[in-house]
């Protein structure tokens, strides 16, 4: 795996280290108190490279005579709009790709020094720039090959100068929380299917103890006992048997109603009898991302002591072809008593979700639940890559999560429920079918079958198809697994759910 940079803070008076980064604002100004023969310096590489301080636009020159660093790294960050949650991270992930070595950066703009949260994000955006998943490369790149020649083979060191290092500290202690769980959701979507099964991923879940929080794992006969047949189904064509694991972090009082997050963990997706093509089928390893945004999450919280009570569950199978396997036109019983015809046995994410929300809601009685699963290819055709569909029963929790997708960076966009789209799923030969009537509103048609499923709990249900994985690389992230998922979540919660 990447060696990740190690991350100091210190006063703004802090010597540099090899590479001095310098925060530019309009017209390519820089903070006041700079050395003169450094102000020289900067202003006469941004004339020559046409620099005028636009956000994360950089300009790379030696040092001056007289400036203890080799090099300095100048980075706009200049724009009409006020800086984002979002804009820090991508500060952070830009210099982290452009300055390697010891490098020192200057938390301040021509307006004044920057605030510890902001240059805590700009911190978290350096370690989440430097995730790489390559952990099964026999051999590494010519570059790597390189530096291991020169037995430079140690992590970059981050020194960001800041007029509060203790409050920046303290910020970061967060945000690190958050970066590791992020990070953790990007390595479990980026395991292979061979590697990561349902009874390996449940294993690799149940290390969370570590970090305080209670795991529990139901096998297959637990889950017959509780009827759970809609999951089971799914499962039933793998001879690698599914689980059931929840997950618990109690960080205030017991008798404080807990938030709940919901994830589907398919670790592959063949398809079952209704086989996906070929072409594009080894990307079904990640259909399991919204069970990974739910452990990073979980992860997350534990991190930063959240003052909340929250739970996780994740249903983990894989959806497999052979004599057992499930076939169109079966028809099953969920826990809730619900009977469902399966017309498509590659529209089974829904039927793992039916029984985890359905045991959710009984047996935790949460505030509100969030579910999360790359369920339909239907969404990336009417969202693309950079928003999650969002479907809701409760208009608080819905604009709740539009606003921290907008802070956070992790954008959603709400899409309807609506009885008419109800009736394209209703059963001839049971009382739900598991897909609509042809191409038309399918991810619509998905949210309402979820909607069954949750009683009168207020509900959210975010289609990731798009965003958990092959989504657009960005300045914090270059993986194909992006994390999807921990940060939006962590940020509904701070913002609205914790214990003062």
């Amino acid at each position: 795996m990447a060696k990740l940079p190690k991350i100091a803070f210190a006063s703004l008076d802090q010597a540099p280290g090899d590479v001095l980064v310098v925060l530019s604002g309009e017209g390519g100004s820089v903070p006041e108190g700079l050395p003169d023969a450094m102000r020289e310096a900067i202003a006469k590489a941004a004339r020559i490279a046409k620099f005028k301080g636009k956000r994360l636009a950089a300009v790379d020159l030696i040092a001056p005579s007289g400036v203890a660093a080799d090099r300095l790294l100048v980075v706009g960050t200049h724009a009409k709009e006020p800086a984002t949650e979002e804009d820090f991270l991508k500060l952070g992930g830009t210099i982290a790709a452009k300055a390697k070595g010891a490098v020192t950066i200057r938390c301040e703009t021509p307006e004044g020094p920057l605030a510890p949260a902001e240059a805590a994000r700009m911190a978290s955006g350096a370690m989440l720039r430097a995730y790489e998943f390559d952990l099964y490369k026999s051999k590494k790149s010519k570059k790597d090959d390189e530096e291991e020649k020169e037995g430079d083979d140690e992590p970059a060191t981050l020194t960001f100068a800041v007029a509060d290092p203790d409050g920046a500290r303290a910020a970061f202690a967060a945000e690190e929380a958050i970066a590791a769980g992020t990070m953790l959701a990007r390595d479990l979507v980026n395991e292979p299917a061979n590697i990561l099964g349902p009874v390996e991923y449940a294993d690799r879940i149940k290390e969370l103890e570590a970090h305080g929080i209670a795991v529990e794992i139901l096998g297959e006969d637990e889950m017959r006992a509780l009827k759970m047949h809609a999951l089971l189904g799914v499962s039933q064509g793998s001879p690698r048997p599914p689980r059931l694991v929840i997950m618990r972090w109690n960080g205030a009082a017991e008798s404080e109603q807990p938030v709940a997050f919901v994830g589907k963990g398919v670790v592959f997706d063949t398809g079952g009898i209704s086989i996906k093509p070929a072409g594009g089928m080894e990307d079904m390893k990640g259909d399991m991302g919204g069970s990974a945004a739910v452990v990073g999450l979980m992860r997350a919280l534990a991190g930063r002591k959240a003052k909340v009570n929250a739970i996780g569950i994740v249903g983990l199978v894989e959806n497999a072809v052979d004599g057992a396997a499930q076939r169109p036109g079966d028809i099953v019983t969920a826990m809730s008593g619900t009977t469902i015809e399966v017309l498509n046995t590659d529209a089974e994410g829904r039927l793992v979700l039916a029984d985890a929300l359905w045991y959710c809601q009984d047996r935790f009685k949460p505030r509100f639940m969030v579910n999360l699963a790359t369920l339909t290819g239907a969404i990336i055709v009417a969202l693309g890559n950079h928003h999650a569909g969002l479907f809701s029963n409760n208009d608080e929790l819905a604009e709740r999560l539009a606003a921290a997708g907008k802070v956070s960076g992790e954008k959603v966009w709400r899409l309807p429920l609506a009885r008419e789209y109800d009736k394209m799923i209703e059963g001839k030969f049971a009382d739900i079918k598991n897909i609509g009537g042809g191409r038309a509103a399918g991810s619509i048609t998905a949210a309402q079958f979820l909607q069954r499923f949750v009683n009168d709990v207020p509900w959210a249900h975010l289609d990731i198809a798009g965003t958990a994985m092959g989504s657009p690389s960005s300045e914090y992230n270059q993986s194909w697994a992006s994390g999807f998922g921990v940060r939006l979540l962590d940020r509904l919660v701070a913002d609205h759910y914790q214990s003062a």
